[in-house]
């Protein structure tokens, strides 16, 4: 009577272009009403079934996936006749149910099975391995004629395990084809039972206060959690299942970033890798500062008690970035613009002027005397009007390294290890500091080397540190630094400085406006002034100075980077010295004569004679004698009275009465 009803629901049953009462595809309900031989049982069971023998992931022989969604209300899935075993579907085809054949079974190695077999653990790639042992020696076995009862007890005594679970991986491989056995016989064991929901307003406020950058750790937010689930009456999971959610629905590079922070984030993805094997030596060289974490004595200030004032100095230094020799440096106390100018210098001076220069971001190396001119710098405001800076005058190209990116400044690593070499050296113990107050030696403090020592000093272990041989990476091949800056050296193109390029180099430069009444160039509280200044009244000009000695001359170069003029510095005088004052005075005389004399040498037109040119009307200009002769009179005045006769133009009888009065001696008489 059951059979009889089943019949009837199955010829019922159609499906797309299927005729009806020739099926192949039929869903686990249907296959449990059925009641098939060698298949019988509820849906959970074969469910179960199903599941075991893999069926979401056999193929035909075309690669087609065996199981399809199935349509209609309910959804779920349904499975291809020739899954089902020969027994099933012989009375399939009795019942008039299925016109299908049995046919092989087959693996496609581009299918699921493989791709989710790959994505497993080494200890189960290694059970699938054993299992696959066991039941090719049972296929051996009976290849050498032995039943498959005595093969599968013969294996399953000598690998230790039971007969019957030998006979289910046997099962497991039914028309599998050898070469893709190891995905049907992987184990594929899940955990028990359903993971717990969590509430959606839990699950957020979780997220939230655990993907601070505070870290708070995981337990503590699962604790404020389950106070706020306590006071509102909602049911809460256990904490490991918020953990297994949290590690499986949020990205760990959102963990990073939003716990860690970005610098972490960036860290975490793959850092960029430059060769310089196209480089050659000079072309490129990158400069930066390092602090020695060494107490060192001041060369000139003074603490409150006398004495030498303690510092930490700075090693500003310049790398070829193609050897990575050191090629100039100088120890100073401050990394300042000058420092950097005057470690240029010792570049240009001698080993050359490099192509491109990559500097750090610091204040000494974006300033203006350095790089002024240039259209972007991470600092300082850029002016269309400001002076050119040295490297931009010498058409150097600056790179900028990322701030706060040490990986973009090939300088870093020898810092690293100078510090071994210099602040950790025997040299200077009792000097080290510890790079913080937490890596403080034993000893701290209980000396400070004098800075001329420390300067030697230095200059030593850098010789060594680019002499030493052995090195390793790049095209190394054990030389040292030296050897590989030397062989590049000798074979490539180098600008070598000039003298006009060195003198820029060792002066700063900054922008002045000239005074406009007076053509002062003020400067650091001091006042510049040449006799040439007097052309440039009230224009702007680029200055170029001696940091080291404000007292001394200045140059002067205009807009367009033209030499002018030098200026000199002109010094304030107590206000009741005698001696300034003559010296004040001689020089407003000379001042006077220079103007007299550069008057004289315009050769004016009188008044008259300009008169004239636009009247017409012709003026008599009486010529100036040069040959001239003592006017001699008869009597007692003459010897009394000498009267010079200039050939001067016709005076009022006044003065002319004067002039014979009182006479005048020509300066050479």
């Amino acid at each position: 009577m059951m059979a009889s009803r089943a019949d009837t629901s199955i010829r019922g049953w159609r499906s797309g272009d299927e005729a009806e009462g020739a099926r192949e595809w039929f869903s686990p309900a249907e296959l449990a009403e059925l009641q098939l031989p060698g298949f019988t049982g509820d849906k959970r069971s074969i469910n179960r079934r199903i599941a075991d023998q893999r069926w979401n992931l056999r193929v035909d022989r075309d690669g087609t996936l065996l199981m399809r969604q199935r349509a209609g209300r309910g959804g779920g899935a349904e499975y291809h006749v020739s899954l089902l075993p020969g027994e099933a579907r012989l009375e399939l085809a009795r019942r008039g149910l299925s016109g299908a054949r049995p046919g092989p079974e087959v693996f496609d190695p581009d299918a699921d099975a493989w791709r989710w077999f790959d994505g497993r653990s080494g200890k189960i790639k290694a059970e699938a391995e054993r299992r696959l042992a066991a039941v090719q020696e049972v296929e051996l076995l009976k290849e050498s004629g032995m039943t498959g009862t005595a093969a599968v007890a013969e294996v399953a005594a000598s690998h230790g395990i039971g007969r019957a679970t030998l006979w289910n991986w046997l099962k497991l491989v039914d028309g599998v084809a050898p070469a893709h056995r190891l995905p049907a016989l992987a184990p594929r064991r899940q955990g028990g039972g359903a993971e717990a929901d969590i509430d959606p307003e839990l699950w957020q406020l979780f997220k939230s206060d655990y993907l601070r950058p505070e870290e708070p750790p995981l337990t503590i937010c699962y604790e404020n959690v389950a106070h706020f689930a306590g006071q509102n009456g909602l049911s809460l999971p256990s904490e490991r299942t918020f953990r297994r959610r949290l590690e499986r629905d949020v990205d760990p590079g959102i963990v990073r970033r939003l716990r860690k922070g970005a610098e972490a984030a960036r860290r975490a993805l793959p850092a960029q890798r430059r060769t310089v094997a196209h480089l050659h030596a000079l072309e490129c060289v990158n400069i930066d500062g390092h602090t020695f974490d060494v107490r060192v004595q001041h060369p000139s200030k003074v603490d409150k008690h006398g004495k030498p004032l303690i510092v930490r100095p700075i090693l500003v230094g310049i790398q070829d970035v193609r050897s990575s020799k050191m090629l100039a440096w100088r120890v100073c106390e401050v990394e300042s613009a000058h420092y950097v100018r005057l470690v240029f210098g010792d570049l240009f001076a001698k080993w050359g002027i490099p192509v491109h220069a990559v500097l750090d971001n610091g204040r000494g190396f974006a300033s203006k005397w350095i790089t002024g001119g240039m259209k972007t710098r991470f600092r300082f405001k850029v002016r269309p009007e400001e002076p050119e800076g040295l490297l931009t005058g010498l058409n150097i190209k600056v790179h900028w390294a990322l701030p706060f990116h040490g990986q973009s400044k090939p300088i870093e690593r020898a810092w690293g290890d100078l510090t071994n070499r210099i602040a950790r050296s025997a040299f200077v113990a009792g000097a080290y500091t510890g790079r913080s107050t937490l890596h403080k030696p034993e000893n701290y403090g209980s000396r400070a080397v004098p800075w001329a020592e420390f300067a030697a000093h230095v200059d030593a272990c850098i010789a060594r540190h680019n002499a030493k041989l052995g090195r390793r990476g790049r095209d190394y091949k054990g030389r040292s630094f030296d050897d590989v800056f030397a062989e590049s050296y000798a074979v490539s193109q180098i600008d070598k400085a000039t003298p006009e390029q060195l003198r820029r180099a060792m002066l700063a430069a900054d922008q002045k406006l000239v005074g406009k009444q007076d053509g002062v160039i003020e400067m650091f509280g001091n006042r510049y002034w040449s006799q040439a200044c007097g052309r440039l009244h009230g224009t702007r000009v680029t200055v170029r100075f001696d940091p080291e000695n404000l007292h001394g001359e200045v140059h002067v170069y205009g807009q367009d980077g033209a030499y002018l003029c030098a200026a000199q510095c002109l010094a304030d005088e107590g206000f009741l010295t005698a001696e300034a004052a003559g010296r004040s005075g001689k020089f407003q005389s000379e001042q006077k004569r220079r103007m007299r004399e550069g008057i004289a040498a315009e050769e004016l037109l009188s008044s008259a004679q300009v008169a004239s040119y636009q009247t017409g009307v012709p003026v008599e200009v009486v010529p100036e004698a040069r040959v001239i002769r003592p006017a001699r009179q008869r009597g007692g005045a003459a010897a009394a009275l000498k009267v010079v006769e200039y050939a001067t133009p016709a005076l009022p009888s006044g003065e002319n009465k004067i002039l014979n009065l009182f006479g005048r001696v020509r300066p050479d008489e």
